[in-house]
């Protein structure tokens, strides 16, 4: 018997060929690119944390070349192109879709007002990661820093992770930054009547936005570099509660103000401060590798069943 919730597929996956309609800060550590295409009303929007294969052009090339398959098959193909023509490939989290002719609430800073629109758009928040030095990294937020409209992307629907039992009682959600968008689209897409919480990682202050939780949802907010990593470390090691609804430094639960928290730490240490679980509840637990194996053990040993528990690493420190 699995020990893991199945993901949900989609009943009709596509590979979309896409182009840029707009790139924008939207905070600290995320750039937001919105896509437009001209068979992107037939994607199939599932909600929650749908995810997909996204494909983007080498530097300097002037093509994009898409696997054709949307079964198994596609990663032979995909290996089939020439290296020197392959795509970048990586997978990214829907922030948001909005069908043709809706209206444009979910807008960045750098759009019109709420208006129609006359296609599909949908949002991809890209994490901005530095180095030591301060520069970018990672090949798709350098791509999404530069991105202009017109830009040319490909994108493989695969469907939603988030696969909560019919009769959980409550629903948790752990996340870092990387899964964010994820978060978002999990409690917009929850019952108003569910009941549960969100523990949420990010990297600065300026990165915390509203979520579209139901009232009955308790959202923490985990600022990083507002954390402490050594006082991190002492409350893991030592099994002390975290303290208070908010691990940050102003909310009556300062951890001190020395930094270097790593990604994951914090989001880790408040879920440790709960040492208590309903084994009738569900929890989804994603982002950097630590966060979601350590998530995922505490809360087993907390009482939840295996099988009420989603977990995935997106990354690795």
């Amino acid at each position: 018997m699995s020990t893991r919730r199945p993901p949900v597929k989609p009943a009709d996956p596509r590979v979309h060929r896409l182009e840029v309609l707009r790139s924008e800060r939207v905070s600290p550590s995320f750039q937001r690119v919105t896509v437009v295409g001209d068979d992107l009303h037939e994607f199939g929007d599932m909600g929650f944390d749908q995810w997909f294969r996204l494909f983007l052009p080498l530097p300097g090339s002037d093509s994009l070349r898409l696997p054709r398959a949307t079964t198994s098959l596609w990663y032979a193909q995909y290996l089939a192109i020439p290296e020197a023509e392959r795509p970048h490939c990586a997978n990214y989290t829907v922030r948001e879709f909005r069908p043709a002719g809706s209206a444009g609430a979910g807008l960045g800073a750098g759009a019109a007002g709420a208006v129609g629109f006359s296609r599909a758009e949908l949002d991809i928040d890209f994490v901005l990661h530095r180095g030591e030095s301060g520069e970018l990294e990672g090949g798709a937020a350098i791509w999404a820093c530069a991105a202009r409209p017109g830009d040319a992307l490909g994108l493989l629907d695969q469907g939603v992770l988030f696969n909560a039992p019919d009769d959980a009682t409550e629903i948790h959600l752990v996340a870092d930054e990387t899964g964010l968008p994820g978060t978002e689209g999990i409690v917009r897409s929850l019952h108003r009547a569910s009941m549960g919480s969100v523990i949420q990682e990010v990297p600065t202050r300026g990165d915390v936005r509203p979520l579209d939780a139901p009232d009955g949802v308790e959202v923490t907010w985990v600022v990083r570099d507002e954390l402490d990593a050594r006082e991190l470390h002492a409350r893991e090691l030592g099994g002390r509660a975290a303290g208070g609804r908010a691990v940050d430094g102003g909310d009556g639960a300062a951890l001190g103000g020395a930094g270097g928290a790593a990604p994951g730490e914090g989001a880790l240490a408040a879920l440790l401060s709960r040492s208590a679980a309903d084994p009738r509840a569900y929890a989804y637990v994603v982002g950097e590798s630590a966060l979601a194996t350590g998530g995922r053990r505490h809360l087993h040993a907390a009482g939840l069943p295996k099988n009420r528990i989603t977990f995935s690493g997106y990354w690795k420190r």
